[in-house]
Parts: structure tokens; sequence; C-alpha cells
């Protein structure tokens, strides 16, 4: 992307925060930039190709990133929960408009208005519930989790819990201390049922 459509893309990012999909014009976003209607079209084919731009760069989701065969299933969740925070952290730096609600409508903006956003992310969830899922077998062999649980059924729990931290956000008045330590909690205490005595 060039330095001019990165920029476009930024600016655009607080306005789509700030505002919905619907309340943002062409005007708006022209007025933003800094440039004519002529200029903005140069670099976008429309209001919905910028978005789509807009939503490939900001709505980024963590991704668990570790030695599945031989992480614990105690060092995988923590791994999750630190790239939670820093994911959480960089968009609450990167844009003065970011609050957990802006963010919630964004995503809810990007799942009307931008074809195929709905099944990118049923498939990430699908890949990191999957990853969970190797790690609570691989955790159940090794003798850290019991054994009579559903693995599926668990794994797609605890991805719901990380996917739920925007809840905890909106419950805790966007005070991401106080989200965090409820997501732990939610974390250990579920962990804490699972593990093997």
């Amino acid at each position: 992307m060039s330095d001019t459509k990165e920029y476009i893309v930024d600016k655009c990012y607080d306005l789509f925060l700030a505002h919905s999909y619907e309340a943002v014009s062409i005007s708006d976003i022209s007025k933003a930039i800094g440039m004519t209607k002529g200029a903005l079209y140069h670099h976008f084919a429309s209001k919905e190709d910028l978005f789509r731009s807009v939503v490939e760069k900001h709505l980024v989701l963590p991704v668990a990133s570790c030695d599945l065969a031989t992480i614990s299933f105690s060092d995988f969740l923590e791994s999750n929960i630190q790239e939670m925070r820093t994911l959480i952290d960089t968009y609450m730096n990167y844009s003065p408009q970011f609050t957990p609600l802006n963010y919630i409508s964004f995503i809810i903006d990007a799942s009307r208005h931008y074809k195929g956003f709905l099944d990118d992310k049923e498939k990430y969830v699908k890949e990191e519930t999957a990853k969970t899922e190797l790690v609570l077998k691989n955790s159940i062999e090794r003798g850290e989790i019991r054994d009579d649980i559903s693995v599926s059924v668990t794994a797609y729990m605890f991805t719901t819990v990380f996917m739920g931290f925007a809840g905890n956000l909106v419950m805790s008045t966007q005070d991401t201390d106080e989200a965090f330590n409820m997501l732990k909690q939610q974390i250990w205490e579920y962990y804490r049922l699972l593990k093997k005595e």
C-alpha cells in the first residue's frame, strides 16, 4: 500500500470508529484527508473499497503463535492473554477515537458492509479452536488436564471467552486493567476446573 493510501486508510479508521459506516459520507472523508473527491477516487474505487481496506488493516484478531505441539495448556492460555493485551493496547494507542463501544460498532459495520467478513471470522474461530483442541489433547496426554472432558466443547468455550473480552471492556467502563483482570479470572477459573489433581 502506498504512503498516500496508508494515510487515507488511517484517517478513515478514525472516522469509521467515531461514526457508523452509513454516517460517513465521501464529503466527510474528503474533508478529513484534505483531498478532493477526485483524488480520493484515484486511490479507491468507492467508499466500500476504502472501508474494506480500513477493516483489513485495523480489524486484526490475535493469533496463537507458539509451539502448539509442546506448550502446556497453562502457558498457551497465558500466551493468548498476553497477545490480547498487546493487541488492545495497540488499538487504544493507535487512534484517539478508540473506545470499546466504537470498536464493537466498527465490527458490526464490517459484518454488514464487508462481503465475506463474517466468513473470514468464522474461519478464524475454527482455526483458533482447532489450535486450542490440539494443545488440550497434548495436555491431556501429558497429564496436565483431566481426560474426562469434551475437547471440542472446551476448546470452543475458551475461544469464545477470549472473543467475549470486548464485553469485559464495556462492562468495566472501559478500564482495560479491570477488563483484563476479569478475563484472567475467567480463564484461570476454567483452567482450575480442568486441571488434573
